[in-house]
């Protein structure tokens, strides 16, 4: 399979820093923050103001045998992951779980507190300057469960609520589940009173948190088998679409997958009866498939959270960023796309998240090396 790196269609490139791999980008006050994959980098703050020029201010390293590949900020705060990283060196057990920083200076980042969530820690979550809805994974549970915490006090973090697939906390007595880790929640997102859920190869959730401590399942959804790529994004779109309320949920391309083909696509869902949610229609980087290779995966993986319009921009690792319109979301169409050239060191593209301003700006990362910022310049 070869690949265009460095093809374009309708992005202009405005800058680029060769950082380490990043799992995330987030841009807030003229600042981006990014949550590198592999220690010991842990976050970099980029100050963007002016975007031709972004210049690193300040850099914080993570232990051994952990990684913290995730960031949010609001509100003056920033919160960063501790995950479990593999593979796994020397005999140390890492502590994982989720800090918390005070970065009203972003140059001057100051640790405020930490939430342990045992050896694996925590993996995605979302910050609305309040509440953080994460995926840790404590002692007693296998796999990741939803958990809610309260930063009202940001320096004492207070637990609100917890919920999780019956089975998975074994040390509370439950029976194990056969799936065992594939079986654990991802990444949850708010809208409203309502949080959109995925939860790896069991699907996805919706959840009435109109009650933030009893978060309650009102609609399940499961395709995974028989599609073989894990649930990774539930994102609802904020606004009607031809009349219908969205949820556009993204498949990741990972070796945890029940085959080699297909690759990993875009789904957009139909929930305006959110109690039967209904699949309408699918977007593919390209039509054919092409079996897994773990040097250099192609397909889906995240889609922009912050949603002005009818376009989003979606990550598809080797098949880099590309530019969606649905404002007809049976028939979701492809506006341009924007295939980074590899990061220094390195021979392939892994697009791995993107962070979208109102005024067309994409803050792109990539899970291997290189941070770029972008201009939408096509047409719609």
């Amino acid at each position: 399979m070869s690949h265009p790196w460095g093809a374009n269609k309708g992005f202009r490139q405005l800058a680029r820093l060769e950082l380490p791999g990043a799992g995330q980008v987030v841009v807030e006050g003229g600042y981006a923050y990014l949550g590198h994959m592999r220690p010991p980098a842990g976050t970099t703050i980029v100050d963007v103001r002016d975007v031709k020029h972004p210049k690193v201010v300040a850099q914080l390293e993570v232990p051994a045998n952990l990684h913290s590949h995730k960031v949010r900020v609001a509100n003056g705060l920033m919160l960063v992951n501790y995950e479990k990283y593999r593979p796994y060196q020397g005999t140390q057990r890492p502590q994982g779980g989720l800090k918390v920083f005070d970065v009203s200076r972003p140059e001057r980042p100051r640790e405020l507190a930490f939430v342990p969530a045992g050896e694996w820690g925590y993996h995605r979550f979302s910050f609305d300057g309040r509440y953080c809805y994460g995926s840790p994974a404590p002692e007693g549970y296998v796999g990741n469960i939803l958990e809610i915490l309260d930063l009202r006090e940001p320096q004492r973090p207070e637990p609100v609520a917890r919920w999780w697939v019956p089975g998975q906390w074994v040390g509370g007595g439950e029976t194990p589940l056969p799936e065992g880790r594939r079986v654990r929640c991802h990444h949850p997102l708010r809208l409203g009173d309502r949080l959109y859920c995925s939860w790896w190869h069991h699907g996805w959730y919706i959840f009435d948190i109109s009650d933030l401590a009893r978060p309650t399942p009102i609609a399940h959804c499961d395709w995974s088998p028989p599609f073989p790529c894990p649930t990774h994004t539930t994102l609802p779109m904020p606004q009607p679409l031809k009349g219908r309320r969205i949820l556009v949920v993204s498949d990741e391309e990972v070796p945890d997958r029940l085959a080699p083909v297909p690759n990993a696509f875009l789904w957009i869902v139909d929930i305006s009866e959110e109690t039967n949610p209904v699949p309408i229609a699918t977007y593919r980087a390209r039509p054919d498939d092409v079996p897994f290779d773990p040097q250099c995966w192609y397909g889906c993986h995240q889609p922009q959270e912050q949603v002005y319009d009818t376009r989003l921009a979606v990550t598809w690792f080797a098949g880099g960023l590309r530019l969606l319109d649905l404002a007809d979301p049976w028939q979701p169409r492809e506006l341009g796309y924007y295939v980074p050239l590899p990061g220094q060191g390195h021979q392939v593209t892994q697009s791995n998240d993107v962070f979208a301003t109102p005024d067309g700006l994409y803050f792109l990362v990539d899970r291997l090396g290189g941070f770029e910022i972008l201009e939408w310049v096509g047409k719609a």
